[in-house]
């Protein structure tokens, strides 16, 4: 069990993960994922997604630079008994990128009105870093719409106005074009780099502890998903982004899930999330990175299944 010990303090409750269970019977390449495909016109603005399933719906939110895909290991499963919703950001993966300025407030919005359009009062968010923060920002903004919310390594808190990141945007800015097209060969190059080791090391490692450790096709998937034009503008969005005054508005029950190894937000912020966030628990995974869902899978989602079903 990784992060700072804690109080009494219920807010703060840091549990151990479930250990794994049997593999389940949920295998994503099992699936013609183009059947469940479908385009979603919010607010003028096409928005890909991928709905399967009945029940109880769960919408899953993908970090920057992600994604749907990021959920390949939780969808097929939960869509047994649950209404499963993943979805392509404006400007990442399918969907085109947003004209005007780009603000994590307003993908919080346009997430209220997707799930009003799909005739959603409400639905459990599940949302990795960018898309953990959107989550979060939505249920403080549109607290009618979250019944429960899991946050798995979300930006928000030290990623607002950090000295090392803002310092380099300008630099970044300069060599925008040079960065588009080496994601662009990234992504083109998907099943190439993901079956050589070394490649795949390299490419993924600043977002997952071990990239040995993940299968070759859903690496492949990963990194097919890079190439956006959303990058850079949702980038500064993040980092111009306080949460911290607004997880006290947080009323529904929420799960706060890190990895020790986590490279691109420090698990030091799970604390803080679990102590802002009213009754909030928080699980941190040892020896993983910042993508918890793909790195400890089954441990994920039985832990994910036990939270949801309250």
């Amino acid at each position: 069990m990784g992060g700072d010990s804690q109080g009494p303090d219920a807010a703060a409750l840091e549990e151990r993960p479930p250990v794994a269970p049997a593999a389940e019977d949920g295998d994503w390449r099992s699936v013609d994922w183009r059947t469940h495909q479908r385009w979603e016109n919010v607010e003028g603005r096409p928005v890909n997604t991928i709905q399967l399933g009945s029940g109880p719906p769960l919408v899953f939110l993908h970090g920057l630079s992600g994604c749907w895909p990021n959920w390949l290991e939780q969808m097929a499963v939960f869509a047994r008994d649950h209404r499963v919703i993943a979805l392509d950001l404006p400007g990442f993966g399918h969907s085109p990128g947003q004209a005007g300025e780009v603000s994590m407030h307003g993908y919080a919005q346009l997430l209220d009105a997707l799930l009003a359009q799909l005739g959603l009062d409400r639905a459990t968010l599940v949302g990795n870093s960018m898309g953990g923060l959107i989550a979060a920002e939505l249920a403080a903004s549109f607290p009618s719409r979250a019944e429960r919310l899991v946050l798995i390594s979300p930006a928000g808190l030290s990623t607002y106005r950090n000295r090392l990141t803002a310092g380099a945007m300008p630099v970044v800015r300069r060599l925008e074009q040079a960065l588009a097209l080496g994601a662009a060969w990234t992504a083109s190059h998907a099943d190439n780099l993901a079956t050589r080791p070394r490649m795949r090391e390299l490419v993924l490692k600043g977002v997952v502890a071990h990239p040995s450790r993940l299968p070759g096709p859903l690496a492949a998937e990963q990194l097919r998903g890079a190439g956006t034009d959303g990058f850079l503008s949702a980038l500064e969005a993040i980092l111009e982004f306080d949460l911290s005054e607004r997880l006290p508005l947080i009323e529904c029950p929420t799960l706060i899930v890190w990895g020790t190894r986590d490279r691109l937000i420090t698990v030091r912020d799970a604390a803080r999330f679990a102590e802002a966030i009213p009754g909030a628990r928080k699980v941190i995974y040892e020896d993983t990175g910042h993508m918890a869902m793909l790195e400890q899978p089954a441990s994920f989602n039985a832990l994910l299944r036990d939270f949801i079903s309250g």
